[in-house]
């Protein structure tokens, strides 16, 4: 379907279709509990309603909440989308499978957007602001067996990311990985990531990767 994706909502990129390529790869049982973490558009969200997935979804923008409802509703699929910050609003309860698109792309500042479009995706200068929470904070919602799939750049730091979704007792690997063009954000920062030696002078691409972290049974 047509996904809805006003102005101040980010529009399902090929972040998205990466992770929503490892959610079908994923075996979602009729009924299981799903987490849509960051979900923007309801894109990953009603995909995995439409396995008979019960999903719930999280966004911190109202606009973002607004459209993903609609767009579930458009698609005739009952998806619960509340508005909150990451996992605070679900603190307690507990999925089968959390899905994660956060903001992931090093920021000249530290600190994360309170308004505008750059809060989809400035996540600090390590890129990491929104992912490390996610790693810290997932692991106690996911039930026995339950698994996160998490998508973001390498410029973020999959090895911690890794390092920290083990060091909860998760069995985590990277299971898809993509190489796409930089868009006008990274073109725009190109001095600022090579001065930070996170990028070569004539790179031109970013690495996407997917992480499958599983709690053991």
């Amino acid at each position: 379907m047509t996904l809805l994706a006003p102005p101040g909502v980010y529009t399902p990129q090929a972040d998205t279709a990466l992770l929503a390529e490892a959610l079908h790869d994923e075996p979602v049982p009729p009924g299981a509990e799903v987490l849509d973490v960051g979900t923007g558009t309801g894109a990953l969200a009603i995909a995995a309603a439409r396995r008979g997935a019960r999903v719930t979804a999280v966004d911190i923008s109202w606009r973002a909440v607004v459209t993903a409802r609609l767009n579930a509703r458009l698609a005739g699929l009952p998806v619960e989308v509340v508005r909150g910050n990451l996992l605070a609003p679900v603190e307690g309860r507990t999925y089968d499978l959390i899905l994660s698109n956060p903001p992931y792309v090093p920021a000249l500042t530290d600190t994360a957007p309170r308004h505008g479009a750059a809060r989809a995706w400035d996540a600090g200068h390590d890129g990491r602001l929104h992912v490390r929470r996610i790693c810290r904070e997932a692991p106690r919602l996911l039930r026995p067996g339950g698994v996160l799939l998490l998508v973001h750049s390498a410029f973020s730091r999959p090895d911690a990311s890794l390092w920290e979704l083990r060091g909860a007792g998760l069995k985590a690997a990277v299971v898809a990985r993509r190489f796409i063009p930089f868009g006008p954000v990274l073109r725009a920062r190109r001095e600022w990531l090579d001065a930070r030696g996170l990028i070569e002078d004539d790179e031109t691409t970013e690495e996407l990767v997917v992480i499958r972290a599983e709690r053991p049974v």
